[in-house]
């Protein structure tokens, strides 16, 4: 299995700057995705699958702010680096205000963009440390992540070990788009070594036993191409 590149999404409307900016991205082995205009770039960021996007202020369509506030909104928490032509203060301050990690202003040298790329790329690579949930309801469903329990209309449910540390990740990442390859490594321990389909079987298991129907799922929910998702 070869080494998986960090991906990037580059959304950029100068045709020259765009060329510039993946040839060097591609010459320090980023995996890189393009966009020339704000909701074509808005659509493919939204899907959640890049490790960093680098996002131009001024786009035709939609405009970098909107599409920053936008995928906050959704709780995309990819880290972003605002690129602009603009010197005001007030643009590199929204900018950070609606979720942005990093800004830098053109002309740049492309010494330093890649510098603040690997920052955010490694900022990423180390896991922030957060508050474990204790708890949690949706629909008929309560779970007790401290006592390790999870009933359904008040009856309780037999869940594995490794099924209820995969509803507990799921739950504690509700609403981000994880792909298979994650929770094999953070539920079962390993990076997708024997078969991803482990991951796709639990999954079926959870959703027999929490949904209202596994065939048509409203809280573990398929993404196509990438993974899955959980919505409470």
């Amino acid at each position: 299995m070869g080494e998986q590149l960090p991906k990037i999404l580059l959304i950029e409307d100068e045709a020259g700057l765009v060329m510039t900016i993946r040839d060097r991205l591609e010459e320090e082995r980023y995996e890189v995705e393009t966009a020339m205009d704000g909701l074509v770039g808005f659509e493919k960021a939204k899907l959640g699958a890049f490790d960093l996007i680098i996002l131009d202020l001024m786009l035709p369509k939609k405009g970098g702010l909107d599409i920053c506030r936008d995928l906050r909104q959704l709780r995309i928490e990819t880290p972003i680096i605002m690129l602009t032509a603009k010197g005001q203060v007030v643009d590199k301050v929204l900018g950070l205000k609606l979720g942005a990690d990093d800004y830098m202003q053109k002309p740049f040298e492309m010494m330093e963009l890649m510098a603040r790329v690997e920052v955010q790329l490694r900022k990423k690579r180390v896991p922030q440390k957060k508050e474990l949930l204790e708890g949690y309801e949706f629909d008929d469903v309560v779970i007790d992540f401290k006592r390790m329990t999870v009933k359904k209309e008040g009856e309780d449910l037999s869940l594995s070990a490794k099924e209820f540390q995969l509803l507990r990740f799921l739950a504690e990442n509700e609403g981000v788009i994880l792909t298979r390859d994650q929770l094999l490594n953070e539920v079962w321990g390993y990076d997708a070594l024997p078969s991803t389909r482990t991951v796709d079987v639990h999954i079926a298991w959870l959703r027999q036993k929490l949904e209202e129907d596994s065939r048509y799922p409203k809280h573990i929910l398929t993404v196509h191409g990438f993974g899955y998702k959980f919505v409470g």
